[in-house]
């Protein structure tokens, strides 16, 4: 089923003037979802979901972050927080006047859908939560992610080469996950390493005494073999959130290469987030 697309723009006030983030809206109609990416990754990499989800009526929209996509990146690390991500999706809310979204996301984006649950209760109709990045994740993360923040510190050349040979590759050439990977690969070292740097040492989730007063319905999906997400954080806030539903995925390639039946369960649980009946949310403070 062909739905419409549209990209938009908004702009958020920051501490060097006004950031302008980039969206995409596919469908329409009242039924909102938000889908946020991974981190470094662009909105695009939701596009196959948000299709589908669009497909069966939902109005979905997908966001670059800041610093991600083709929203603005400034190199400053106290504007990139999970927090910060959160108050972004919100001003994306008020901005398409939706009083009300089921807010999902991969990795990062799981993340900072649990903080839109934590900071605006009011506007969160459910969670979908793949890969949230946990206790679990902390000695991964830094093998991962430390080595980059160096390179793009003290080695910027090295990120510099990487974009200068990622960016002329015509992405409808490609599969689409490889452009996907082009794209992450295409960075700005001082905007990287500012991204990198603020998550490393700013609010990465809510804490779990958080994550435990969120009262919305919430499916969060995990999978095995991956150290950076472990199974065992999906796990973990499956059994914090009151109304959350945990599917166990075959691996991190299952809704990239296969998605059909997580699509389907992303789909059926959003529909019954909207035919559900609007309530008061509140989380623990």
């Amino acid at each position: 089923m062909l739905v419409s697309e549209r990209i938009g723009q908004l702009f958020i006030d920051g501490d060097q003037g006004r950031d302008r983030l980039e969206y995409t809206e596919y469908g329409a109609g009242d039924a909102w979802v938000v889908l946020l990416h991974g981190q470094l990754m662009p909105r695009r990499m939701q596009q196959p979901l948000a299709r589908a989800l669009a497909a069966e009526g939902l109005h979905v929209v997908t966001l670059d972050l800041l610093g991600h996509g083709r929203s603005d990146r400034p190199a400053d690390p106290l504007v990139y927080s999970t927090t910060a991500f959160a108050e972004q999706v919100v001003a994306l809310l008020d901005h398409l006047g939706a009083p009300q979204a089921v807010i999902g996301g991969t990795s990062l984006g799981a993340n900072v859908s649990l903080e839109v649950a934590v900071i605006a209760p009011d506007r969160v109709r459910g969670l979908i939560c793949e890969m949230p990045v946990l206790d679990n994740a902390l000695e991964a993360g830094i093998l991962a992610f430390g080595p980059v923040l160096f390179s793009a510190r003290f080695l910027p050349f090295t990120i510099t080469a990487v974009r200068r040979l990622t960016r002329p590759v015509p992405r409808g050439i490609v599969p689409f996950w490889a452009g996907i990977v082009l794209d992450t690969l295409d960075q700005r070292a001082d905007a990287l390493a500012a991204v990198v740097h603020g998550l490393f040492f700013g609010r990465i989730a809510p804490p779990s005494r958080q994550r435990r007063g969120i009262r919305v319905p919430a499916l969060v999906v995990g999978h095995p073999a991956d150290p950076i997400h472990p199974a065992a954080d999906a796990a973990m806030l499956a059994e914090e959130l009151p109304e959350a539903t945990f599917v166990r995925a075959e691996s991190i390639l299952e809704w990239r290469l296969r998605p059909e039946r997580l699509n389907a369960e992303a789909a059926t649980f959003a529909l019954r987030c909207w035919k559900a009946p609007r309530r008061g949310r509140r989380t623990a403070t």
